[in-house]
């Protein structure tokens, strides 16, 4: 009995998934946590075993899909849960692109090219397996521009009405991409121009004939709104509703984008941009006019699908847009590094052109000598890009997974919670995991933390925490985070001054934080 490719591909896809974990799993155990999977590890113990309001945290902490996708899997293993989510999530994207290989190119070279990637890359490794959301991130795009293509060559709005169900998705995996929009609002007149049925195959002169006839222009204007309101009305709305929703629980429209109580890049990728350009042995930031070379030096491949859209000018555009996009990004946000999911979209995005358009060119082994070259190219590239990223946890990443010896990162965080989980059960420690996340996600009883999400409990024990707390733990000042906290080295002494009957003695230390037990109560 012969077996279908598909079911090969299934199992293939069962073993990819088991690899990842591995590697997943073995990187957890050597100590490799970066700064998100432990924001979501502290946020899901918060929703699990927290005392107190919590719907807050889960309804406001963002990403949020990134967060639910983590919260799925904690009944598993909470440190595990977002390792195992980017794992399953890396494993299921790739039987979606290779059924796509599959089903239009109908060529096992293809297959074993888009496998050896998923193997292979160090870039789609450290997106499978450090816990990361940057799976949840490219899957969404990468819908969102095949529903695009698919528009393309059917011309049936149903592709459209998901394509926008992508970005909604993509948009609350990562808030950024509502940037993509902008980009988007003069593409749609390229996009209808391409759905009417004209006999003139240039977009210029498409648009020439349309405007210089009645019925063809208000045709055009007609169709161009619909897919404006098909494409962007429900992604607005539920940024509305959502932003609504912050308002309502938070009283701040953008509490998911600028608090760090709910999100865990607010203050790491700031820290990750002081860090790097006041270090010692200074790095060249990241300039505008390069970012688009970076792209291309990242993903060679992404010149190869340009090459094989050249024909259709809308489709050459619409890629085009998500180098816009990365420039915009890094001006709008240019005391900030853009992280490797930004650059990882354009190799995704360069697999879809070969889907749809490899089909079309005669001399099948050139493409396949040189597409051959280029996958071996980005491999290279791939561990180059994390070698040399800008970004802590990136390279710490493909610097444990090289080295394959434990990783000291946490290990003042772990540290810090051993000794609050030696303290018995009814202690009470005051902190503020808008800094100190890692620390809680390290602790065994969430019971004994006083956080700011018990909103009343926490403000009351700020001003008075000889009265609800016996410990407070507090940043001192070689703590990078201990500017965006309250309970820095300054608190202490002014707690003293106004209260010079509590007397507060330093109960554990470690260089980035003090544990003060409170002793004297007069």
């Amino acid at each position: 009995m012969k077996i279908a490719k598909s079911t090969y591909l299934f199992i293939f896809t069962l073993v990819l998934a088991a690899w990842y974990l591995f590697i997943g799993i073995y990187l957890n155990q050597l100590g490799y946590y970066n700064q998100e999977s432990l924001f979501y590890i502290e946020k899901t113990k918060i929703v699990f075993e927290g005392l107190g309001n919590r719907l807050k945290v889960m309804g406001l902490t963002a990403p949020l899909l990134p967060f639910y996708s983590s919260l799925i899997f904690s009944s598993v293993n909470s440190y595990l849960a977002p390792v195992i989510a980017s794992a399953l999530g890396t494993a299921g994207f790739f039987y979606l692109i290779s059924r796509s290989f599959l089903i239009r190119v109908k060529d096992d070279f293809y297959l074993i090219m888009v496998a050896v990637l998923f193997v292979l890359h160090p870039g789609i490794i450290y997106m499978a397996c450090s816990g990361k959301a940057i799976y949840l991130v490219v899957i969404c795009v990468y819908l969102f521009f095949l529903n695009l293509l698919k528009f393309y060559r059917s011309n049936t709005t149903f592709h459209i009405s998901i394509a926008s169900m992508c970005l909604v998705t993509l948009i609350f995996c990562d808030y950024r991409f509502i940037w993509l929009t902008l980009f988007f609002i003069p593409l749609v007149l390229s996009i209808t121009l391409a759905s009417l049925n004209l006999g003139e195959k240039e977009s210029i002169f498409r648009l020439f004939m349309s405007f210089n006839s009645p019925s063809l222009r208000r045709k055009l204007i007609n169709k161009t709104f619909a897919i404006y309101i098909i494409l962007f009305i429900l992604p607005v709305v539920s940024l509305i509703c959502y932003k609504l929703l912050n308002q309502t629980h938070a009283s701040d429209y953008n509490y998911f984008m600028e608090s760090p109580l709910a999100t865990w890049n607010v203050l790491v990728d700031k820290l990750n941009y002081d860090t790097t350009v006041t270090a010692v042995n200074y790095q060249l930031p990241e300039l505008s006019i390069l970012v688009s070379l970076r792209v291309i030096y990242f993903c060679p491949l992404i010149l190869f699908g340009l090459y094989l859209l050249r024909e259709s000018t809308y489709h050459v555009l619409t890629v085009i847009t998500l180098f816009a996009f990365v420039e915009f990004l890094h001006i709008k946000y240019d005391k900030l590094f853009l992280t490797y999911q930004y650059y990882l979209i354009f190799l995704f995005v360069a697999l879809l052109c070969i889907i749809f358009k490899v089909h079309t060119i005669k001399n099948k082994l050139a493409v396949k000598v040189g597409l051959a070259c280029v996958i071996v190219l980005q491999l290279y590239t791939g561990y180059t890009f994390l070698t040399n990223s800008l970004i802590t946890d990136e390279r710490r990443f493909i610097t444990t997974l090289n080295r394959l010896e434990p990783n000291a990162d946490q290990s003042e965080s772990k540290e810090i919670a051993a000794y609050i989980n030696s303290l018995p059960d009814g202690t009470h420690i005051l902190m503020d995991d808008a800094v100190s996340y890692p620390i809680v996600a390290f602790t065994n009883n969430i019971k004994k933390l006083t956080l700011p999400y018990q909103l009343d409990s926490f403000l009351s024990a700020i001003e008075t925490p000889y009265k609800y707390d016996d410990y407070i733990l507090v940043a001192t000042a070689k703590n990078p985070f201990a500017g965006y906290t309250q309970l820095s080295d300054k608190y202490i002494p002014e707690i003293r001054r106004l209260n010079s009957g509590v007397n507060y003695k330093r109960a554990y230390e470690t260089d980035g934080w003090i544990l003060y037990k409170v002793v004297t109560l007069q």
